[in-house]
Parts: C-alpha cells; sequence; structure tokens
C-alpha cells in the first residue's frame, strides 16, 4: 500500500508530496489433516487478517484452469473428469493415493498455479493495506510454500482427537484417515520447521486465545 504524506515549503506556497509503501507480512499456516488449522485461520480472520486458501484455490485450478485441467487428463487419464466435465474427485483421489509418487506428480502439476495466484494476493493485499495475509495449506514445507511467506506456524493436535474429528466430518474409515496421514509431514517434523506451533489440546477459547497470540506475534500489534 502506498500511503502519502505532504507539508508546505518554506515558502509556503508548494505542497510537497511524500510516499512510502507498506508491506505486508505474510504467514504460512499448515497442519496436518483434522488439526485445526482452517479454524485457526478462521480465528486469525477475526483479528483482521485476510486468508489465502491454498487448497480451496488449487481445487478452482483444477476445475477451471485450462491449463492444470490438460496436465491432469494426461497423467492420470481423462476419467479424471465427469461427463459434465466436473473433476472426479473419488478417482483422483484413488490415482493418487494407490501409487508412490503420484501425489508429487499431482502437486507439481497444481502447485506452481498456486503460488503465482498467492503472489497476486499479496499484491492486491499490499495495495489495500492489509497487515498480514495468512497462506493456509496442508501441504506448506512439502510444497516449498515456505519459501514464499515471511514466517510459518504449525497446528498441531493429539492423533486420536484428529482421527475422530476427520471420520465423523468426511463420513470416512480411521484407516483412510490414517493413509491421508502418511503422505502429510509427521507432527514432530512441523514442531521442528514452524516458527510458532499452535497445540490444538484444549478448548476452542484455548485456540482462539493461542491464534490471538500468533497474531500479535507477527504483526507486532498491527
Amino acid at each position: 500500500m502506498r500511503v502519502g504524506g505532504g507539508r508546505l515549503s518554506p515558502g509556503g506556497n508548494v505542497f510537497v508530496l511524500h510516499f512510502c509503501f507498506v508491506a505486508v507480512t505474510t504467514l504460512g499456516v499448515t497442519g496436518g489433516i483434522g488439526s485445526g488449522k482452517t479454524t485457526v485461520c478462521g480465528f486469525l480472520e477475526e483479528k483482521g487478517a485476510r486468508v489465502f486458501y491454498a487448497d480451496l484455490e488449487a481445487k478452482r485450478l483444477m476445475q477451471e484452469n485450462a491449463d492444470v485441467r490438460a496436465a491432469i487428463v494426461e497423467a492420470f487419464g481423462a476419467a479424471a473428469y465427469h461427463e459434465d466435465d466436473t473433476l472426479n474427485r473419488e478417482y483422483l483421489a484413488e490415482q493418487v493415493f494407490g501409487e508412490a509418487g503420484r501425489v508429487e506428480r499431482l502437486n507439481g502439476i497444481v502447485h506452481p498455479h498456486v503460488f503465482d495466484a498467492f503472489e497476486a494476493a499479496k499484491e492486491r493485499a499490499a495495495d489495500e493495506g492489509v497487515s498480514l495475509l495468512v497462506h493456509e495449506a496442508a501441504l506448506l514445507f512439502e510444497a516449498g510454500g515456505d519459501e514464499h511467506v515471511d514466517v510459518t506456524a504449525a497446528v498441531v493436535a493429539p492423533e486420536a482427537d484428529r482421527i475422530a474429528w476427520v471420520t465423523a466430518r468426511d463420513d470416512v474409515s480411521s484407516g483412510q484417515v490414517r493413509a491421508r496421514m502418511q503422505h502429510q509431514l509427521p507432527q514432530e517434523e512441523l514442531r521442528e520447521r514452524a516458527d510458532h506451533v499452535l497445540e490444538n489440546d484444549g478448548t476452542l477459547n484455548d485456540l482462539r486465545r493461542k491464534s490471538a497470540e500468533l497474531y500479535w506475534a507477527v504483526t507486532g500489534g498491527q
């Protein structure tokens, strides 16, 4: 955002404008499936942050971006899309999680476009005076998203709680949840790599408080 100020010249006749640019701070928030990272991002939004949901952007790109669609069909077959052109999520999940290396192949197709979209979001946030832009992503470190933000935070939670929450939310088995977990970094590694760690092991109000503390720590009270 460009902020202007001004002063009168010594003669009092000329008003001189001065401009400075206020940079937006970027925060990457990650966490394994069922950890509560999206809830944390909602709390950060309550404090005034803007959130870029990378996973939602990836889904949009897979549905709407012609280059991404063509690359997915080439990599995984025409059955990746239904006859009505909507993404065949069940088929794609079976293809991706059924063979080693296929997750990385799909991510290699989608993630560069996601990062382009985040850079555009960053420019808009700066122009509009947003103090904190959050990049929410399940695979922040795996995809190299940490290189696109100023600071990172990981949300971690007890595994049993994560499995219970996801099975209820997605109507899937605990085995299916554990299979998804195998494609994400262990929580111990997230703790080591993130600049901030939020332990989601209490009440919702506890997590709201920890999210507020993260907001103030990252923005410096802006």
